[in-house]
């Protein structure tokens, strides 16, 4: 899953209530993390990056990006010019003893906020939490697709992130990602050493122009028009659906079936 800073190198992580999550501001393992874990991420795969100037430096941005590994949340923080923060399963940081601290402390480093997965009210809340990043001029990074693509097509975007875009006037920035997926295949346990990542930049989109928040069908716009930007990018072959598990009823077949907006 997967956020920055306005001129401070502090950037905020999350504090979990049974009210939710609030983010807050402690940046020193973020800090210590981006120093070192950077360079050295480079260092050994020498990703390409390109668009990096285009880039906005300061303010709220977006990075809406293609998801195809577990290291894209990885790869784009590497290749930013910026903190980026992005969203993570809580359960990456609610393990105990050394091996829990030590896994907790990775998603610190690179920017991860914790958050519950689920749809409904936990998915509002999530947006929530980006909502309050973007509004200290900060960077937050999400995957349209909702989840990583295991066949390697691209898949019609959600709204949420075109929500999130047209709530608070943060440009989107488009990332296309390629090859993370042969660096590490879903599955993997430890990511390969022989391939190199490539992370393009595009220009920042203004999503202001299709309406409001309020309109489903200037969510729909937009994110339609951060899909065509990411597909720009990463060339991958379009699905033309939502990537989404097969329907296990009639029911959800049915549900599936009907045209309504999907956050």
């Amino acid at each position: 899953m997967t956020s920055a800073q306005s001129g401070t190198s502090e950037t905020p992580t999350v504090e979990t209530s049974d009210q939710g999550a609030t983010p807050r501001r402690a940046g020193f393992t973020y800090a210590l993390g981006r120093a070192v874990m950077g360079p050295l991420a480079r260092l050994i795969y020498r990703p390409r990056v390109e668009g990096r100037d285009l880039v906005p430096t300061d303010g709220p941005v977006i990075f809406a990006s293609n998801h195809l590994s577990f290291i894209d949340s990885i790869a784009i923080p590497v290749a930013a010019p910026r903190p980026v923060h992005f969203l993570a399963k809580s359960s990456y940081f609610e393990g105990t003893g050394l091996a829990g601290a030590a896994k907790r402390s990775f998603f610190e480093a690179i920017g991860a906020i914790p958050v519950r997965r689920g749809a409904g009210q936990a998915a509002l809340d999530a947006l929530d939490q980006q909502r309050q990043l973007l509004e200290e001029g900060l960077a937050v990074a999400l995957y349209p697709e909702g989840t990583r693509s295991t066949d390697g097509r691209l898949y019609k975007g959600r709204t949420g992130v075109a929500f999130l875009a047209l709530q608070t006037g943060a440009p989107v920035v488009p990332v296309g990602l390629i090859g993370t997926d042969k660096v590490m295949p879903k599955g993997a346990k430890v990511p390969s050493m022989k391939e190199r990542v490539t992370v393009r930049f595009g220009a920042p989109i203004d999503v202001s122009v299709h309406g409001p928040a309020t309109s489903g069908k200037a969510r729909r716009l937009a994110t339609d028009e951060i899909m065509a930007g990411i597909h720009a990018l990463s060339g991958q072959e379009l699905a033309g659906v939502y990537n989404e598990p097969p329907a296990q009823s009639p029911i959800e077949k049915i549900k599936q079936a009907l045209p309504h907006e999907r956050r």
